[in-house]
């Protein structure tokens, strides 16, 4: 996506809670995001084989496909995004993070996230600062 460009970034958001779904939809949905859900990994995949995502967070612990699977899906040659990936869990224990990293995500964030942290990360990973000047930050 380019700076000139007049779309939203799209986001997939991918978390087996619809809380945490609902969580991350509004609040990057607020900065300007357009955001799209998916319950588990399987329906990541098949969302991503239909449309073009800017970016993707997903959780690790899911039914159906979890997020390190979905994430090795995403990168496979049968889907092939190069988009970013972000996955966010509650697990913290020495290895999770570099499994992540081996499946193929750019960035593992342990929970809880703070919203304006998580907006900041996809600002980054999308490119878009158009974030920072609506509410006045330095990007």
């Amino acid at each position: 996506m380019t700076s000139d460009s007049p779309t939203r970034a799209r986001v997939l958001v991918v978390d087996d809670a619809a809380t945490v779904r609902m969580y991350h939809n509004s609040l990057l949905n607020e900065a300007g995001f357009e955001v799209s859900e998916a319950a588990n990994g399987l329906e990541a995949v098949e969302a991503a084989l239909g449309t073009s995502f800017d970016l993707y967070v997903v959780d690790v612990n899911m039914p159906r496909m979890d997020g390190y699977a979905c994430v090795e899906a995403l990168r496979s040659a049968t889907v092939g995004t190069a988009a970013p990936i972000v996955m966010i869990s509650t697990e913290d224990r020495p290895g999770d993070a570099d499994r992540a990293y081996r499946a193929g995500a750019n960035l593992y964030l342990v929970k809880p996230v703070a919203g304006d942290r998580l907006v900041r990360v996809a600002a980054m990973l999308t490119a878009d600062r158009s974030w920072a000047a609506e509410k006045d930050v330095a990007a």
